[in-house]
């Protein structure tokens, strides 16, 4: 019930009520194990579930997730009227560590985007390659975004894309000139292979990037191997990229570059922009360390504790 009202109500993503259905299948079957039952537990009862994750030893941000969907599942139950109380209401987690995201520099997205016209074995995969990677950059898009873009979407040569994102909601990102380049060429070669598929007796799909698979898509697992195989091409450590890691480098460099962080939060297509802000650590970390590197009085500091041996 509690998974179905955040899907029809809430307008919830397939993988937020996929992450949703796993924390709280864990915590019931945690409470299975030791003859409790989720709708009748107490505050007391969540809190020896929460001291056995850590005792676990799950990262921070993981306590933290779970505790979310419990407190969601018991909010759902007291506004249901399935329980006169909310055990979780007054439970404090532990927070979320305040990391800083993982990016590259302009200089390895170049090399990816300067890889993708030669990475794939046909032309089709190459030219599907080059538009994905393109698309990404251009527009900060999650990858789930990117995979599932309709075709109606990119028809018309257009300066901007409609994005569906998370729940639901609808925004618009420009194409950089790149970007309109490879989408059009993309296009083309598809809609080629689309009519002599068509002419075999094969139907359509409505996906940009379509697929055989269920989904009908290109998938999100599919993609993340093709960009770890594409960073091994362009010599670029694969373990620094993901479809994520662009999405910040995205960010990141507009940043860097003088854009306002509303536009970036826009773009993104975050609801607050507390959530934007973590690119203003990113910097701040960069221009600090670019002082540090380059200021003659750092320099000079370096010379004094023997930091620099170019003075002999």
């Amino acid at each position: 019930m509690f998974l179905e009202a955040q899907a029809a109500e809430l307008g919830a993503a397939a993988n937020t009520l996929s992450a949703y259905e796993r924390d709280l299948c864990a915590y019931a079957d945690w409470m299975a194990d030791h003859a409790q039952d989720p709708v009748t537990t107490t505050q007391t009862d969540i809190e020896s579930y929460l001291i056995h994750c850590e005792a676990q030893g799950l990262a921070q941000s993981t306590r933290a997730r779970r505790l979310s969907a419990i407190r969601q599942f018991y909010r759902f139950a007291f506004e249901e009227r399935l329980r006169a109380e909310n055990p979780a209401i007054r439970i404090k987690g532990p927070g979320r560590a305040q990391r800083l995201p993982k990016t590259l520099s302009e200089d390895e997205v170049t090399r990816l985007l300067d890889t993708a016209p030669q990475f794939g074995r046909s032309k089709a995969d190459r030219c599907r390659n080059t538009c994905l990677m393109a698309l990404l950059y251009a527009t900060g898009m999650r990858v789930s975004e990117l995979v599932a873009l309709p075709l109606s979407a990119a028809r018309g040569d257009p300066n901007m894309l409609l994005v569906r994102g998370k729940g639901g909601k609808e925004r618009m990102v420009p194409l950089s000139p790149p970007a309109r380049a490879a989408l059009a060429e993309w296009l083309s070669l598809r809609d080629a292979e689309e009519e002599a598929a068509r002419a075999k007796g094969r139907p359509g799909s409505a996906f940009l990037f379509a697929s055989g698979g269920k989904s009908g898509h290109l998938t999100r697992h599919r993609f993340y191997q093709l960009i770890k195989s594409l960073a091994v091409d362009a010599h670029v450590d694969p373990d620094k990229v993901t479809p994520h890691t662009l999405r910040h480098a995205f960010a990141t460099h507009l940043l860097a570059n003088g854009a306002d962080l509303r536009v970036i939060q826009t773009l993104l297509g975050h609801a607050d922009v507390a959530t934007t802000e973590i690119y203003t650590h990113v910097l701040e970390a960069r221009l600090q360390a670019l002082v540090e590197e380059h200021h003659p009085l750092a320099a000079a500091a370096r010379r004094k504790t023997g930091g620099n041996t170019d003075e002999h």
